[in-house]
């Protein structure tokens, strides 16, 4: 026995404890995807769980199996917010208490989610800027209140739980998909799925994809063991972990899957493509694996041969509407439709006019203008938001600031004024 085949083994009876509880979310052939990749895509659509995310399996499977004593001590557990959801489902269908600990970061929606599924059973508590450090809070609780610590990825029942997702996608296809392509955050999804498909088809190709800011699984392949990221992109929240879990990466590591990964912007595309074509609400993680496929699209994208059979997932759907803006603002930048610019405008009547009369093409449009005008000096300062119309217009954009004769200066991702701006 391997630690793939020990974790396969336990799926099948998870899924049997998850029958009344985990809906069997459809599995639905993407037109769009499927016509944008020359290949058949398939969504497993987790975002249709009664907690609008897969994150309820691992945590119902876990609790489900503790004893009389531990249930009456309560659970604890820490979350980005998918699984706190899940923990506060089970706790409350299971009629235990759980504490849930959130980073500062989690949205509104998941918090306030979080205590609607939780019925009464479920304390939150925020804890830290990062899911890690609410993580080791949370432990730090679980050892001096004797509470039973529910991971979100880093053990064998949260992983088998959370795999009976594909291996439920797969018999509900019929057939045996030529990929499958799923997001990795702290590895529980995928090292459940990895170790079904390695048991039962292992002659599946599996694609692993992390989002650029948080690519833990990618450092610790790379180390030989889970190494810590100094530095994380917390705006894909579901995915967003520093350390994948030893238990996590072991099993990941055996299974020998591939790796990819994304900008953040490039998953911003496709939460919007998403919602605007499909009518699909995903959060930053439930898109991030769609994000890979070669749509054609802008960024790192996998390589499926035409005429495939490609099973993803839409792993959550809980998105806070307040980010929509920020949403389309990193679509926008990553597709190369918006630009920033420093311009110092001649302190005289008609500077703007000219700007925009020479500068600016016809399907143009400015998005953000900030101007100081400078009665002492012969320039003024002001910051510009341009968005195209097509990112092809750039080169042409860029010569005619060249002819105005104006100083203009692009503001690049590394400039103090971009991380204002974004």
């Amino acid at each position: 026995m391997t630690v793939l085949s020990d974790l396969a083994a336990l799926i099948p009876d998870a899924r049997d404890r998850l029958k009344g509880v985990a809906r069997i979310t459809p599995v639905e052939l993407n037109q769009r995807l499927t016509e944008d990749t020359g290949s058949e895509v398939w969504l497993k659509r987790e975002d249709l769980q009664p907690v609008r995310s897969y994150k309820l399996r691992g945590a119902y499977n876990l609790i489900s199996q503790l004893p009389p004593e531990a249930r009456d001590a309560g659970v604890v557990c820490a979350s980005a917010g998918n699984h706190g959801q899940g923990v506060a489902f089970a706790a409350a269908t299971l009629g235990i208490g759980a504490v849930v600990y959130v980073p500062t970061t989690t949205p509104r929606q998941k918090r306030d989610r979080i205590q609607a599924l939780g019925r009464g059973h479920v304390e939150l508590v925020m804890e830290g800027a990062t899911y890690d450090q609410a993580s080791r809070a949370a432990a730090r609780f679980a050892e001096s209140n004797g509470r039973i610590l529910v991971p979100a990825f880093n053990d064998p029942r949260t992983a088998a739980g959370q795999g009976t997702a594909i291996a439920e996608a797969v018999e509900q296809l019929g057939f045996v998909p030529d990929v499958v392509i799923l997001p990795v955050g702290g590895g529980g999804l995928m090292s459940g799925a990895a170790a079904w498909l390695r048991t039962h088809h292992p002659q599946v190709r599996i694609i692993g994809v992390e989002p650029d800011g948080a690519p833990c699984v990618a450092a610790a392949i790379s180390a030989g063991r889970p190494f810590p990221l100094n530095n994380i992109d917390t705006f894909v929240d579901g995915a967003a972990v520093s350390l994948v879990g030893d238990y996590t990466f072991d099993v990941i590591n055996e299974a020998k899957i591939e790796l990819i990964r994304i900008p953040e912007g490039q998953v911003c595309s496709e939460m919007l493509a998403m919602y605007q074509t499909d009518g699909i609400i995903a959060e930053p993680a439930g898109a991030l694996a769609a994000a890979a496929l070669p749509t054609g699209g802008v960024g790192s994208r996998v390589h499926v041969p035409a005429g495939s059979r490609v099973l993803s997932i839409v792993s959550g759907g809980n998105n806070d509407v307040a980010r929509y803006a920020d949403v389309v603002e990193r679509s926008l930048l990553h597709e190369g439709r918006k630009h920033y610019f420093l311009v110092n405008f001649p302190q005289q009547p008609g500077a703007l006019r000219r700007f925009l009369d020479e500068v600016l093409g016809p399907d143009d449009d400015i998005t953000y203008f900030e101007y100081v005008k400078r009665s002492s000096r012969e320039v003024g300062p002001a910051l510009v938001g341009v968005e195209l119309s097509n990112p092809g217009d750039y080169r042409f954009l860029l010569a005619r600031i060249t002819e105005c004769g104006m100083e203009v200066n692009e503001v690049d991702s590394t400039s103090p004024y971009f991380r204002f701006l974004v």
